[in-house]
């Protein structure tokens, strides 16, 4: 597989069903990989706020649970669900718990992460609540590291919005 855009992959949703990225083609993209016990996760309240501020104008926020940093995303499909509703009331897609560095690496984040390398070009993830803005073309506009609040990306988003 040889993706030339975000457009070209399908990973899979919480629940189990295949999620194609080709859906959301011509909208601009916020990929999060999240976890339920983390210092950032009240991140989640800021996502699901660029959610509903920015959703309208044809933008979503995609979270990928991750248990690979501190073991701080170990429950069931049930339990990311059931947690992130009762307490975020998140909207936004929730995606099958997955690995984002290594050879597990699902081929979405290893994309990802050549699009737009971190700091001194390292690819890896360094930990939870890192994140992707992806344009409407399917185009990795910018990583952000995981200590940007939501909020810092506003500008950003209304740029590629625009």
């Amino acid at each position: 597989m040889n993706p030339a855009s975000f457009h070209d992959f399908t990973v899979r949703r919480l629940e189990g069903a295949d999620y194609p990225m080709s859906q959301l083609r011509g909208q601009v993209v916020l990929v999060v990989n999240t976890a339920s016990a983390c210092g950032f996760t009240p991140q989640y309240e800021g996502l699901e706020t660029l959610q509903q501020q920015y959703g309208p104008r044809g933008f979503t926020v995609l979270a990928f649970p991750c248990n690979q940093f501190g073991k701080q995303e170990p429950g069931s499909a049930q339990q990311i669900a059931a947690f992130c509703d009762a307490r975020f009331r998140v909207t936004f897609p929730l995606m099958e718990k997955v690995e984002v560095n290594g050879p597990g690496a699902i081929d979405l984040y290893r994309w990802l992460k050549a699009q737009a390398p971190g700091v001194l070009g390292s690819e890896a993830i360094k930990w939870n609540f890192t994140k992707f803005l992806v344009g409407r073309d399917g185009r990795v506009v910018r990583r952000y590291a995981p200590m940007v609040k939501p909020a810092a990306i506003a500008r950003d988003l209304e740029a590629v919005l625009a």
